[in-house]
């Protein structure tokens, strides 16, 4: 009966660190998965359309790279070729991270972006991916 009593304890002593050990893992995750204020990582890319150039392409990279100091919130910049054979078409893209949500939504409307939008997106296919960090 005691090794019973103890192989109990044990295994639900164990349990039981176990769980508070995940939960206090996990809470502060929890916490954070609806919050506004952790960074938002947006990832983006491109098929370019038959006829574009590689100075339009070489322009796309040096007019999204310039948004970093512009665009208030924006953290990082990267952007360039795809070298990934598993690109499915996709040769260019980037990621850019943000200081919130709120930042990558006021990016969305600024005024630099929307002025690339107006003459990139005639030339690209895109896909884009917005992730909370």
């Amino acid at each position: 009966m005691a090794k019973s009593t103890r192989r109990a304890l044990l295994q639900n002593g164990g349990v039981a660190v176990g769980v508070a050990t995940l939960m206090s893992l996990n809470l502060p995750e929890a916490a954070r998965a609806g919050s506004d204020s952790e960074s938002v990582f947006h990832v983006f890319a491109f098929q370019w359309k038959p006829g574009t150039s590689d100075a339009q392409k070489d322009r796309a990279a040096k007019d999204i790279a310039a948004f970093q100091g512009l665009i208030p919130g924006l953290l990082q910049t990267h952007v360039g070729a795809n070298i990934s054979p598993r690109g499915k078409g996709y040769t260019f893209g980037g990621i850019m991270q943000f200081k919130d949500k709120a930042s990558l939504d006021a990016y969305v409307q600024h005024p630099a972006h929307q002025a690339l939008l107006a003459w990139l997106v005639p030339l690209i296919d895109a896909i884009e991916l917005d992730l909370r960090a």
